[in-house]
């Protein structure tokens, strides 16, 4: 009990009642940052008033998130990964600081939606994340992520800058996560997958009134929580990990969701390996359609059933008995889904598309594709393994063999294909852009200035430490450990070395030296020792907070977590 705490409580919006209500943190990443966050707080609203008619009492924190979109291209990427684990710590010390009951977290965002998630595994108190929605479609079905490729169109002169102007306009016409199946949209999913989220709220159009009713259901329900004592811990089981796997590999999402996913678990000291989710996507197809390796935007994902209709979808497969927070377990929620009268509502906002749910969302029987997007890679160029979004690589890519040319930026690089450098079958390599280096920034814009290329997209290929968007598209490996700071083989890759990537065999490797005619595996091992012993360590040093970051971050396929 703190009697100075309950006197400054009295000076704001508390009655002498309130003191002994359930008191409910309501924290979100609302501000002006960015589209994902920036109506967050009608969210907020919503479900302080839910926490209010259940008899508690809510309080309003906010620590907003940044963009990756607007952090592309410069030095504000090198922030975007570190902003995910500062913004767990944030909410872990507004809980332990008051202290909180209960807590409801709303977020969007890329690194907002598995910051929140990671919280309430670390706080293990009765909580539930509110999603926020997803962005409406741009023009005829276009997305944001294709300004990148539009703005060299401009520079050669095949748009006019006029056309590149009006669809910058009015590509991103709502607020809401991205409308592709990026990391935004795949963490709300991921959210709900592990039984986080209430039943069907992930990726609801950020427009639909029922974005809100479901934000002041959270409410209620959390006050549900925290009298029947249900806490996180109790959800978050190695099973609800596995079924958030299985509906990661049917939506074809993110690559970054591995590493959250396995930061998520760690957090409750659950380990969780990249070989699980190999496995796992071997065995469950993909089934969803969207966006940037499909055709429809994620609001359409929502219409067509959303979660609820994967999990349909997946039922021989999933542990239908994990525990969620509504209380019930995924098959008892499925069981109230199938009888309600939601999936009709929605799936009625489809025939102003021309479109039924199968178009968007396939039967298991008949899937989009026969193995899920994720494909984990190891060899003598990935010794810890490496990560490719296989379901957004051309057939022809899927093996691939080609001489290197090795940057140590992004920037570089891209100056490199801006002067056209590069040739058909080049396997371009961009490294120190691991956790421990530069904070593990995107590299996005290269691999969408290849992907948009016709002849590039289909004959090279993009390895690197760093990491990708949920929208990259094209043979693009990354996630590579160990990174090159720590000296990993990509340290010690040189322009002209030839690099075989075989996906179906799930191989990363150098095949032949530059000046070496020699293929042999021991020769090759030799002479890479033989660099790495010449290799100085580049003293890559940051101040602030990315030193604070770079300087804990584990392995990005450990989770990439900032954590002693």
């Amino acid at each position: 009990m703190s009697f100075e705490g309950d006197a400054l409580r009295m000076s704001m919006d508390w009655s002498v009642a309130d003191l002994d209500k359930v008191q409910v943190l309501v924290e979100s990443t609302a501000g002006s940052s960015h589209p994902s966050s920036y109506h967050l707080d009608e969210l907020t609203a919503e479900a302080e008033k839910g926490v209010l008619q259940a008899g508690g009492k809510p309080a309003l924190y906010t620590t907003t998130d940044i963009c990756d979109g607007i952090a592309q291209a410069h030095e504000g990427m090198h922030y975007s990964l570190a902003s995910r684990d500062f913004i767990a710590s944030m909410v872990e010390i507004h809980v332990k600081a008051t202290p909180f009951d209960a807590m409801v977290l709303s977020s969007a965002g890329d690194k907002a939606v598995p910051a929140h998630l990671m919280a309430i595994a670390r706080l293990d108190i009765p909580a539930i994340h509110v999603p926020g929605g997803a962005m409406g479609a741009g023009p005829c079905m276009k997305s944001n992520e294709e300004l990148w490729h539009m703005s060299v169109e401009v520079k050669e002169r095949n748009m006019t800058k006029e056309q590149f102007l009006a669809f910058q306009r009015a590509c991103c016409p709502t607020c809401g996560a991205c409308q592709y199946m990026g990391t935004a949209a795949t963490m709300q999913v991921m959210a709900e997958a592990l039984g986080l989220a209430l039943p069907w709220s992930a990726l609801i159009p950020a427009t639909n009134a029922e974005i809100r009713r479901m934000a002041r259901a959270a409410g209620q329900q959390v006050m549900e929580l925290a009298r029947t004592g249900l806490t996180p811990s109790r959800i978050l089981t190695k099973e609800a990990f596995e079924n958030a796997i299985m509906i990661h590999s049917a939506i074809g999402g993110s690559l970054n969701a591995v590493m959250h996913l396995i930061a998520i678990a760690g957090e409750l000291g659950i380990e969780l390996k990249a070989e699980t989710f190999d496995a796992i996507h071997r065995e469950i197809p993909v089934l969803v359609d969207t966006k940037t390796a499909g055709k429809y935007p994620t609001e359409l994902f929502w219409y067509a059933g959303g979660v609820p209709m994967v999990m349909k979808e997946l039922i021989n497969h999933l542990h239908l008995d994990c525990l969620t927070v509504t209380g019930r377990t995924i098959g008892d929620n499925l069981e109230q889904f199938a009888r309600s009268e939601m999936p009709n509502y929605a799936e009625m906002f489809l025939a102003n598309y021309k479109l039924n749910k199968r178009d968007v969302i396939y039967p298991i029987a008949k899937p989009l594709k026969s193995e899920g997007s994720m494909a984990l890679l190891k060899g003598n160029l990935a010794p810890d393994g490496a990560t490719i979004k296989k379901s957004a690589v051309v057939a022809e890519m899927m093996v691939h063999e080609g001489p290197a040319k090795v940057f140590d930026s992004e920037r570089t690089a891209v100056d490199a294909f801006l002067n056209r450098e590069f040739l058909p079958g080049d396997v371009i390599v961009i490294r120190y852009q691991g956790p421990r280096a530069t904070g593990m920034p995107e590299m996005f814009y290269m691999s969408e200035l290849i992907a948009s290329d016709p002849v590039l997209s289909k004959t090279t290929a993009l390895v690197t430490d760093g990491r990708f968007s949920g929208a990259t598209r094209g043979p693009c490996i990354g996630y590579m450990g160990p990174e090159a700071l720590d000296g990993g083989p990509i340290a010690f890759v040189k322009n002209g070395d030839t690099i075989r990537i075989d996906i179906p065999e799930r191989r990363l490797d150098i095949v032949r030296l530059q000046g070496i005619d020699s293929a042999d595996e021991q020769e090759i091992g030799l002479a890479l020792e033989k660099r790495k012993s010449e290799w100085k360590r580049p003293d890559i040093r940051h101040k602030g907070a990315l030193g604070q970051y770079t300087r804990l971050a584990k392995p990005a396929l450990e989770g990439a977590s900032a954590q002693a």
